[in-house]
């Protein structure tokens, strides 16, 4: 009997947080961005600003789930995360709220955002504000991912392209690996862990595990080594670099 209470309760607590994160995203584009935009005239400082409202924003989203009791959240290495500077963040991709919870850890995060999202109602205001970077011209993005980093901004990747779906690791896609040639910058591993797994690909969100659910997110004791190799074309690094990462992450998931 409190199992079933405690699975509804769940249900219930999912489903009113993420209505709380629709309606908070519709209050930052009808409020709160419009505001910075006549108190910061500088585009730069308006998205660092607007960044910082959404890490805080996400902040408290996470710690709403976590005291209603839909997941418990364990942050490590909290302090490392706080202080990345211009670092590509690459992550193992689980279940939905990744991105969520990152940059909930990570200040200064940009990330890279399906084009489709420019359309929906209630993030495209807060993608617009942030300057998070468009996937709909591959081309465009290496560009704005490279001017990113440059700015000292951490960009979260998920080298998957989408989430995991059964436990295991998609194939990498080589996006990551050609951010990281083109932009010859440090590479962070961050490996996230959700048992039972929940919100995952194909998963309607109301369908919550049988008992509550638990994310782990980690800076990788071991992290990439550096990867350059210049007399080889880029077009070769790119592959190459993309299965070393397929390898690693793998061995480091099986680890946890």
């Amino acid at each position: 009997m409190l199992g079933k209470l405690n699975y509804c309760w769940r249900v219930l607590g999912t489903g009113f947080c993420f209505s709380v994160f629709g309606l908070g995203g519709v209050v930052l584009s009808v409020l709160v961005f419009p505001l910075q935009r006549v108190c910061y005239q500088d585009p730069h400082v308006r998205q660092a600003r607007a960044r910082k409202v959404v890490h805080y924003s996400f902040r408290f989203f996470v710690a709403l789930m976590d005291t209603l009791g839909v997941i418990g959240f364990h942050v490590y290495d909290k302090q490392v995360l706080k202080t990345l500077k211009g670092e590509l963040v690459l992550a193992n991709h689980p279940s939905l709220i990744d991105v969520v919870v990152l940059i909930s850890a990570i200040p200064n995060a940009d990330c890279v955002v399906k084009a489709h999202l420019f359309k929906n109602p209630f993030m495209r205001g807060v993608i617009k504000s942030t300057g998070y970077i468009s996937n709909a011209d591959p081309q465009g993005l290496l560009e704005d991912c490279e001017r990113s980093l440059a700015q000292g901004n951490n960009l979260i990747i998920f080298p998957e392209g989408t989430r995991s779906h059964g436990g295991r690791l998609n194939r990498f896609k080589r996006g990551a690996a050609n951010i990281a040639l083109r932009a010859q910058c440090p590479i962070r591993a961050v490996l996230i862990t959700m048992q039972p797994s929940t919100l995952t690909k194909g998963v309607p969100w109301y369908r919550v595990a049988p008992v509550k659910a638990h994310m782990h997110l980690q800076v990788a004791k071991e992290q990439p080594q550096p990867w350059l190799q210049d007399e080889q074309p880029v077009s070769v690094q790119s592959r190459a670099l993309t299965r070393y990462l397929q390898t690693y992450f793998h061995n480091q998931v099986e680890k946890l």
